[in-house]
């Protein structure tokens, strides 16, 4: 069990029959009253993040996760097919499920699947990942390395900005929370 007392940002707690992740809290004391913990909380399964508030004291049941290493094998359309790399069980999951994740795939990419009561919620990519330039307008005279951006398709559909100098061919490393471009890879 978690108590209200115990509560930090990313810690996981079982709230009205679903995982949810505390985001952010703040304790408040009443004049004569008892505490109150202001809330925010993501809900793990639908991902909707929401505020809420309890009384000082009151206790939460710690829920069943578990954290598998998956690897990323294919995409049949409507299904993308990880594998986990211990006992080779395959594990569909849908766009919903992977949400903004799905930009970042190529194949026999290594992956951390978050698991609840043995069902998939979500899948954690690793923060930086190096993808090779698919589509981009070439670079002009003149342009220079700190002058602007323009878009680049990566190998796995995703869309990011580049600077000019960089050209089809090029690999460079992506941070997978911002979507944001960070170097060329050497």
């Amino acid at each position: 069990m978690i108590a209200t007392s115990d509560f930090r940002k990313g810690a996981k707690i079982e709230y009205k029959g679903a995982p949810h992740e505390i985001l952010d809290f703040q304790h408040h004391k009443m004049g004569r009253g008892g505490a109150i913990v202001r809330t925010k909380l993501k809900n793990l399964k639908t991902g909707s993040i929401f505020d809420d508030s309890f009384k000082g004291g009151e206790k939460f049941p710690v829920p069943n996760l578990e954290e598998r290493s998956m690897q990323y094998l294919y995409s049949d359309g409507d299904h993308f097919h990880f594998m986990d790399n211990e006992s080779y069980e395959q594990m569909p999951l849908t766009e919903e499920q992977l949400g903004d994740a799905k930009k970042f795939l190529i194949e026999n990419m290594a992956v951390k699947m978050l698991m609840y009561s043995g069902a998939p919620l979500t899948v954690d990519l690793p923060m930086f990942v190096e993808l090779k330039i698919e589509k981009t307008d070439p670079g002009f005279k003149g342009d220079t390395a700190s002058g602007g951006s323009k878009p680049a398709v990566l190998e796995s559909g995703a869309t990011v900005k580049v600077p000019f100098h960089l050209s089809e061919g090029d690999v460079i490393k992506v941070d997978t929370r911002t979507s944001d471009y960070i170097e060329k890879v050497k």
